[in-house]
């Protein structure tokens, strides 16, 4: 295949990312689910991009360079059909360029600029898986060098895929020895070939098998050692591992020749019929390469058997809702496999399922995990049984042990109770002794008690007088406890007057200090005032000889107006005398006086503007006199 990832050998020595294919939980745990792809088509990329992975992981340390996930991103660009974003990766992992991202830091990008984008139908799988196997293969797939191997080239990478398929859901992909079984059948039966169950198993228990199971490389290495396909061409397995791969694979349920009805020029003509779930495709003939029409399959399709007509046999017809085609197959047996084939992808369609073996794996894989039920259930319940079993046993043992203490318990009773007899005995024989020594210290006590009585007699005699003088100590004391008390109130009474004294004569000395204080301001008030006060009497002596002196001014000023008034009373006089005098001289005038007329006109003018202003002057010396009566 041309799409090689080849890394560069700086890249080779660089630092790594780790991918989570080395047993890192990210590959572990499924993915979320996302829309563009579907749940079963994301997980089968994600097998096979596994395998790219730990191929690229050279030193198996989880860890892959950035140069070799660019490359491998662009492969997986072009092969899954999606628009190349070249800086998708770059930008993913911008913030950590000087070393390793963790164990998760590629599934991110994975998902989102690349399984999210995919879109089923719109590339061709087998490229993809391709792209895979030529990564892992160059470094994990070691045939028989001399050319002995069972299976070609061509058929390990059918089987890888078959493998993937089949494998277990987990990491790292191992297929159960159910599967490997089931598969190794399906070729074996496509050959014509039973297959040694027991040789199986007795090669199955020596292998060591990792994780409950076989690895792809385990597989490919059984396969190849001709142990159960032994004596059978390499032409023969290629062509059974092929008609396999298209059955499980690519979803082919049957396959072959039949004769077909036109629908127009209503002639038979042998096609090439390849069914799978969703559609019934015809070619010209078995290598597929002119494909000359198909027949969509839904849930409303039926298949008829028909009778023979036409020169033809074994008939059948597939109807669909806008048409009938008419096939006829070789024989009854040929008719039968492909009306029950066609029959079983109408089945598929109504219940919404897309591939028959998914669904058959699917149903594998509970009966497995039942069958792992009911033993797991059977060895609880054996386990059980065989618990019940040991405890009914050691209770026997305990029961046995309980009557051989029960035994010794009876024998050591009676020894007891002979032993407590004994001590009875010789306990009642020591009570006999002690009692007639009791007697004789009785006989001795009312003795001492008498003597004890007289004794007791004087002590309580003492005990009066002692209490007697208990109660006068007590009233002694009673009175001592009170003068003390009276005393105390007293000292508490003097020292509440001396700190009541101390606080008066300390706000007695406050005050005196705030009436020194207040002397001392009001001292320089009384400065400041003074001064105020001198230069405010400076200030109105010199304005009262201002004021002498503007009424002498306004006395002397008072003359000159009257003395002026006078002036213009009399000049108002003169005038007028001067104006009656000017009236008559003015009379008309002849010819001859035109020369006098022209030498008094001036001299009239000047009188008569006189006269205009003499009495503006007038009331502006009436004007001037008010003013300063008023300032009076």
């Amino acid at each position: 295949m041309a799409l090689l990832l080849r890394a560069s050998p700086a890249a080779q020595g660089c630092r790594g990312r780790r991918f989570p294919g080395t047993g890192s939980p990210a590959l572990t745990e499924p993915p979320l689910p996302s829309p563009p792809v579907a749940m079963d088509l994301r997980a089968e990329l994600l097998k096979s991009i596994w395998y790219a992975f730990t191929a690229l992981d050279v030193e198996k340390s989880g860890k892959v360079s950035k140069s070799q996930l660019k490359v491998l991103s662009h492969n997986l660009y072009t092969v899954l059909c999606i628009p190349h974003d070249p800086v998708a990766l770059e930008e993913h992992f911008r913030d950590d360029d000087d070393g390793p991202v963790s164990s998760q830091g590629y599934m991110p990008y994975l998902n989102k600029y690349i399984l999210d984008k995919v879109e089923e139908g719109a590339f061709v799988k087998e490229n993809f898986d391709e792209l895979c196997w030529t990564l892992t293969a160059k470094k994990n797939y070691k045939p028989d060098r001399n050319g002995n191997s069972t299976v070609s080239h061509q058929d390990a990478f059918r089987l890888w895929c078959l493998f993937n398929f089949l494998s277990e859901d987990k990491y790292p992909l191992v297929m159960v020895p159910d599967e490997v079984e089931y598969l190794l059948k399906k070729i074996c039966t496509a050959m014509n070939v039973e297959l040694n169950s027991c040789e199986l198993d007795d090669y199955l228990s020596q292998e060591p098998q990792g994780q409950g199971g076989l690895t792809v490389w385990q597989f490919l290495d059984m396969v190849n050692s001709g142990r159960f396909l032994r004596g059978i061409e390499q032409e023969a397995v290629s062509m059974a591992v092929e008609e396999v791969y298209q059955e499980i694979i690519e979803d082919v349920l049957k396959q072959g020749y039949l004769w077909k009805k036109g629908q127009l020029r209503r002639n038979w003509s042998e096609r090439w019929f390849t069914l799978k779930p969703s559609v019934l495709s015809y070619y010209m003939s078995e290598e597929r390469k002119e494909k000359k029409g198909s027949i969509a399959l839904d849930k409303h399709c039926c298949v008829e058997v028909l009778p023979d007509r036409d020169g033809k046999r074994c008939m059948f017809c597939v109807k669909t809702s806008s048409r009938t085609y008419e096939m006829s197959a070789s024989d009854t047996r040929q008719r039968q496999e492909w009306t029950l084939a066609i029959q079983t992808a109408i089945r598929l369609q109504a219940e919404g399922k897309k591939s028959l073996h998914k669904d058959l794996k699917q149903k594998r894989r509970e009966q497995r995990e039942q069958r792992e039920q009911r033993k797991a259930a059977k060895e609880e319940e054996t386990q059980r049984l065989k618990q019940l079993q040991e405890e009914k046993e050691r209770k026997l043992q305990e029961l046995e042990l309980l009557k051989e203490a029960q035994r010794q318990a009876e024998i050591l009773l009676q020894e007891e109770e002979q032993r407590r007899r004994q001590q009875h005995e010789e306990m009642q024989r020591t009570l006999e002794i002690q009692l007639r020594e009791a007697e004789q210290a009785r006989a001795s006590m009312q003795a001492e008690m008498v003597l004890k009585e007289a004794e007791a007699e004087r002590q309580r005699k003492r005990i009066l007088e002692l209490e007697d003088m208990q109660e006068r100590l007590q009233e002694a004391l009673q009175q001592e406890v009170k003068a003390r008390q009276d005393e105390e109130s007293v000292r508490y009474a003097q020292a509440r007057l001396l700190a009541e004294e101390e606080e008066k004569l300390k706000q007695l000395m406050k005050l005196k200090e705030e009436q020194e204080e207040y002397i001392i301001k009001t001292q320089r008030e009384k400065q400041v005032l003074k001064q105020e006060m001198e230069n405010k009497n400076k200030c109105l002596e010199e304005a009262q000889k201002q004021l002498e002196e503007v009424r002498v001014n306004r006395q002397r000023v008072d003359q000159d107006v009257m003395a002026a008034q006078r002036k213009l009373r009399q000049a108002s006089t003169n005038v007028k005398h001067w104006n009656v005098q000017m009236n008559r001289l003015m009379h008309p005038i002849g010819p001859g006086g035109r020369r006098h007329h022209h030498t008094r006109l001036p001299l009239f003018r000047g009188i008569r503007g006189l006269s205009e202003k003499i009495p503006q002057y007038l009331w502006q010396g009436e004007t001037l006199q008010h003013s300063s009566l008023a300032e009076r």
